[in-house]
């Protein structure tokens, strides 16, 4: 079966609940028309690059699906029509990726490497 990751954007005025009831229906859209939804993670509240409908923020929400293409168009539909969601990306992977996204992930300050700063004469 084919498989997505679809990412939505949702309001900065919604409560936390709220966002979690959004990420339960796109949940349901596609268990009932014999999806799966592999993992839900929810990044937070985080702050756009530019305002969309005058929002400053949004809450980041992605879904990993195990669906047919079907129960995409029929994901991405309702997620169209629904005002609490400010935009969406649905894209499909070769495989899902083990452990949290690289959202989710703390940046190991360590394993970077940083560059010796050159000395001014």
């Amino acid at each position: 079966m084919p498989m997505y990751e679809h990412v939505f954007l949702a309001r900065q005025d919604l409560s936390q609940s709220q966002v979690d009831t959004l990420a339960q229906e796109a949940t349901k859209i596609v268990e009932d028309n014999e999806g799966k939804v592999v993992l839900t993670e929810t990044w937070g509240l985080r702050t756009l690059a530019y305002k969309i409908q005058k929002n400053r923020k949004a809450h980041y929400v992605m879904l990993r699906l195990d669906a047919p293409g079907n129960v995409i168009a029929e994901l991405e539909r309702q997620t169209r029509i629904n005002e609490d969601v400010l935009r969406f990306l649905t894209i499909r992977v070769d495989e899902h990726e083990e452990g949290p996204s690289v959202m989710m992930r703390k940046p190991d300050r360590d394993s970077r490497e940083r560059k010796p700063r050159r000395d001014h004469d």
